[in-house]
């Protein structure tokens, strides 16, 4: 499971997203999922918001410092207009053996399709 924010320390990012699947982490780990979260930030910027939302060993958290994954997956968006440049946009891509089982995208500001619970409840058996 990949799933990624438009930037770690936002607000929705910070309250909500990561927290959830910080939350639910036990609950992939049952499955035998996976849990990897991705943003367009530096390594540091990644690691110190890992360190401030107490991630579990195991979910790891990726920089896409340029964006190369958002745009190679085509899931890149412009947030120009409020100051943070190009940006992920907010998704949760499951995969099994390299093969994309489900992607969940969600519309500019939303927050439910991709958030760790209804995830959960969507992902196929």
């Amino acid at each position: 499971m990949l799933f990624a924010v438009p930037g770690a320390f936002t607000p929705t990012c910070s309250a909500k997203h990561l927290p959830g699947y910080v939350e639910h982490f036990e609950q992939f780990r049952k499955r035998g999922i996976e849990v990897l979260c991705t943003a367009v930030n530096d390594p540091f910027v990644m690691q110190a918001w890992g360190r401030s939302q107490l991630i579990p060993d195991g979910l790891h958290l990726l920089p896409d410092g340029n964006a190369e994954l958002a745009r190679a997956l085509g899931l890149e968006i412009d947030a120009s207009g409020s100051g943070m440049g190009l940006r992920s946009r907010r998704y949760a891509l499951y995969a099994d053996d390299a093969v994309v089982k489900a992607l969940f995208v969600e519309e500019p500001g939303e927050f439910k399709v991709s958030a760790a619970d209804y995830v959960l409840q969507h992902l196929p058996d």
